[in-house]
């Protein structure tokens, strides 16, 4: 299944004749929960809306009694039943439709006869916990139908319907115009998202030379983030270009071939600032990393200096504990007054003991002074 998948014709539609499906029933094939998965459903020609059906039953109806009529179906997490009327209705082939139902899609474009199925993704940038919220939207794109499915909130699709009312001339250049503003719309959403990552990366880099411990995850975790907004802005490219290098072949408008090539600027503009901030955050990962090695060299060498300066001191204390410890010893031998001792009744024997205090203290502070202990 996965093999077939890669299957893609990377071009847009072009608009063929093709003979009117038989009306769907209006009872038996309807789903009930149709009510609360169409966000919208509106009838147009010549760029105004006629209708606004409420079911898909009556969409079908609605469709089929407008001639040059299109439709637009706007789709919130609906049921595989919904996408299975959706699919005999409009002859949706069963991947595209199995792509719908379990959404987590990349980017991309794929042509099913003369379908066009896109996935897009969305982003939001949400500031108070610097994140990202990411969106994925599905459209099939036919002759005289467009139908967008949701599985998240994101893209809020009525600000391009109310857009393209407002716009009859754009809205009757036909389906394709609508998949122009769908896209026009999110490559514009993520103009925030860029503007909140730049400001994040403007507030690490105060962080690392400032020496906050925390900077670290910071990084780590904008870096994710970053990667899986790369992840939902650069395969839009390949589906930029693919409807680009199809515009002449399937008889796109000049106009609508402008506007398209303007938003592929936009994006371009977008994945570049997206390269730079990974680059960026690279960077600022291995200026930090350096910046944190060498406040730990200098911790270790304040310590090792004062590790040092101590060892000073213990040498010195320890000289003079040693030189003031010989003629202690010699004092306190003498000083037990037994009776019995060698020299105690000697008449040099006080002289002789100061002379052997005096000789051992001077030696031993030279011994000290020459290894530098004193």
């Amino acid at each position: 299944m996965a093999e077939r998948r890669r299957r893609v014709i990377p071009i847009p539609f072009r608009q063929r004749s093709r003979p009117a499906p038989e009306p769907a029933p209006t009872t038996t094939d309807e789903p009930a929960a149709s009510r609360r998965t169409i966000v919208d459903a509106a009838i147009y020609a010549d760029g105004r809306r006629l209708s606004s059906p409420t079911t898909l039953a009556d969409t079908y109806r609605a469709l089929h009694e407008t001639p040059g009529g299109v439709a637009w179906i706007g789709l919130y997490r609906p049921s595989q039943s919904e996408l299975q009327s959706l699919a005999r209705e409009f002859d949706l082939h069963e991947l595209a439709v199995e792509d719908a139902i379990s959404a987590h899609q990349r980017p991309k474009l794929e042509r099913y006869d003369d379908v066009l199925f896109v996935v897009l993704r969305a982003a939001n940038y949400l500031d108070v916990p610097e994140e990202v919220s990411f969106g994925e939207v599905h459209v099939f794109v036919g002759p005289n139908f467009v139908i967008t499915v949701r599985h998240s909130e994101s893209p809020d699709l009525s600000q391009v319907r109310h857009r393209m009312e407002h716009d009859p001339e754009l809205l009757a250049l036909g389906t394709q115009s609508i998949l122009y503003a769908i896209i026009d719309a999110i490559v514009d959403g993520y103009a925030p998202v860029v503007a909140g990552l730049a400001n994040d990366i403007d507030e690490i880099e105060t962080q690392v030379f400032d020496g906050d411990a925390r900077v670290s995850r910071r990084i780590y975790e904008l870096s994710t983030e970053v990667i899986d907004f790369q992840r939902a802005t650069h395969p839009l490219t390949a589906v930029m270009e693919a409807l680009e290098l199809g515009s002449e072949k399937y008889g796109v408008t000049q106009e609508l071939q402008r506007n398209l090539r303007d938003v592929a600027d936009h994006l371009t503009q977008v994945n570049e600032r997206v390269d730079d901030f990974r680059r960026m955050l690279r960077d600022i990962l291995t200026v930090n990393a350096t910046l944190v090695s060498e406040r730990q060299n200098s911790r270790m060498t304040s310590l090792a200096e004062t590790t040092f300066r101590q060892g000073e001191e213990v040498k010195k204390i320890s000289s003079w504990a040693a030189i003031l410890f010989t003629p202690t010893l010699i004092a306190s031998i003498y000083g037990m007054n037994f009776s019995v001792m060698p020299e105690l009744h000697w008449a040099w024997g006080y002289p002789m003991a100061i002379a052997l205090m005096l000789v051992l203290g001077i030696g031993l502070y030279v011994i000290f002074k020459r290894r530098h202990w004193l």
